[in-house]
């Protein structure tokens, strides 16, 4: 049967609160992809084959509430947000204290229950200014340290060592090779050198400086870091570890034919709903481009430190992706995730960087965290919120627009779909087979009109939903949609 393209008209689309990135085609795979059950988001062009009419669509995360501020005397105008950490049942804020009156940096600590109201616990195990009242990290010294920690989920790790940390040696001088030092700990805020340090060094220039990436791959079964590094731009290394010691080559990561800029921190992690797909929060770096006039700077509390002034640049948080064992993220999206905003405060040098961590807050909710008013007495982390895969969408607008996937083989009994409709939209589902021929009794006109706005819709035709039958076949689905937009699809 010959193969059914549809014809390539996208259009883009720009909204107040949204913004629509249009497709190109991609050919036709004699292969089929076998998406088992595993959840597919609409963050990049994976499904898609063809398109008509409709775009895949930026989200745009809401701000929430103020979550921390700099109030205790070891913190300050250049306080930091590195991470956040969900393990059993608590939430756990890693963040960098820096004030320049003390001019001394500190590991602090903070935790939740629920994500949204949090707490700087009494850790005792630092003294300042006579005192042990703070949330100060240490190592098994007693001595502030600095890295960046994650949730260790290697099948086998003793509790004992669930947390880790990984930091840049920050010695310098000539004959010297920038390598890391790796931490461990039962507690996550009493840090304890691993006996055997990781075989991770870089000779490029400005290696592991700014922040690390590290998470255990379950799909990859290895551990895989994402770091900076100057190429002459602020871009990212990635290397695998079987074992935290011993690391794979280096290997430069790649932004397709996307305009090249700074990304000053990158915050890959796997979706906590689909972790075969790695989503990246990266800080875009606008180098010298000024948007705070003197006049403006007068009336604001913008500090310098040790002879770097902070208002000539501007900077956000951009979203990209990239996926298992590839060295290339995908760009689909190059505008801004969350943007400065109004005001003058989020306008200056590096602040609007997310923290690491996406998570579940609500039933239909998920969260982030975000830097706010760097450089400033006031700065701050705020919480921003999206609806659960609602990173972006497939969208077709009033006048309607449709989408055919690639060939692939799924496993389960029923689709269900992520989705959002108007009063007046709708989105129905048709399933071909592997060249664009409609399977029997799942025709467009054989699926009611699915109306409405659910995180998880089985999808049915006037057969029912049951696809039993056809599991494990090469098929293709058509989504035809009206005013509509599609985050998620997976098989159950």
């Amino acid at each position: 049967m010959t193969t059914k393209i549809l014809e390539l008209t996208v259009a883009t689309l720009v909204f107040s609160s949204l913004v629509a990135t249009p497709l190109t085609a991609q050919p036709l795979s004699a292969k089929a992809l076998d998406i088992g059950s595993r959840r597919e988001l609409f963050v990049d062009d994976y499904l898609i084959d063809s398109i008509k009419g409709a775009a895949l669509r930026l989200g745009r995360p809401l701000p929430a509430e103020v979550i921390l501020k700099a109030d205790r005397p070891w913190e300050g105008a250049f306080n930091f947000g590195n991470n956040v950490i969900l393990h059993e049942g608590l939430y756990r804020l890693y963040y960098r204290g820096l004030d320049t009156e003390v001019a001394k940096s500190f590991l602090c600590y903070a935790t939740s229950k629920d994500g949204i109201s949090w707490e700087k616990p009494n850790l005792g195990h630092f003294e300042f200014q006579g005192s042990r009242h703070n949330n100060v990290i240490v190592d098994e010294k007693g001595q502030p340290i600095s890295p960046n920690v994650f949730l260790d989920t290697r099948p086998g790790i003793p509790e004992n060592e669930r947390f880790k940390g990984i930091v840049q040696d920050d010695r310098r001088g000539p004959g010297h090779t920038p390598h890391v030092i790796g931490y461990t700990s039962a507690d996550g805020v009493r840090f304890t050198r691993m006996p055997r340090q990781p075989e991770l060094t870089c000779t490029m220039d400005n290696c592991f400086d700014g922040d690390f990436a590290t998470f255990w791959s379950e799909v990859e079964d290895s551990y895989v870091a994402y770091f900076r590094f100057m190429d002459p731009w602020r871009s990212v290394l990635r290397s695998t570890s079987k074992d935290l010691i011993f690391w794979t080559p280096l290997k430069v990561m790649s932004y397709g034919d996307t305009t090249r800029e700074h990304l000053y921190v990158n915050r890959t992690i796997p979706y906590f709903r689909a972790p075969h797909i790695y989503v990246a929060l990266p800080a875009r770096f606008m180098y010298q481009r000024r948007v705070v006039t003197d006049e403006q700077l007068s009336r604001m509390a913008v500090v310098g430190y040790e002879g770097h002034i902070y208002y000539n640049d501007c900077s956000e948080t951009v979203f990209m992706t990239t996926r298992p064992g590839t060295t290339r993220y995908n760009r689909t999206f190059m505008e801004g995730f969350v943007t400065p905003g109004m005001g003058t405060e989020n306008w200056v040098s590096r602040t609007n960087y997310s923290l690491q961590g996406v998570f579940q807050t609500g039933p239909a909710e998920m969260s982030f965290y975000v830097n706010r008013n760097y450089a400033q007495k006031s700065w701050h982390i705020e919480r921003q919120t999206l609806r659960l895969d609602g990173f972006s969408s497939l969208n077709a607008p009033y006048e309607g627009g449709e989408m055919v996937t690639r060939p692939f083989r799924f496993s389960g009994r029923k689709l269900t779909i992520n989705y959002s409709t108007s009063a007046a939209g709708s989105v129905q589902v048709e399933i071909q087979d592997g060249e664009g021929g409609v399977v029997p009794g799942f025709a467009v006109p054989d699926c009611p009109e699915i109306i409405g706005d659910e995180i998880e819709r089985v999808v049915s035709w006037q057969g029912g939903s049951d696809l039993s039958r056809i599991a494990g076949q090469t098929v293709r689905l058509r989504f035809v949609m009206k005013d509509a937009d599609l985050y998620s699809l997976s098989f159950q």
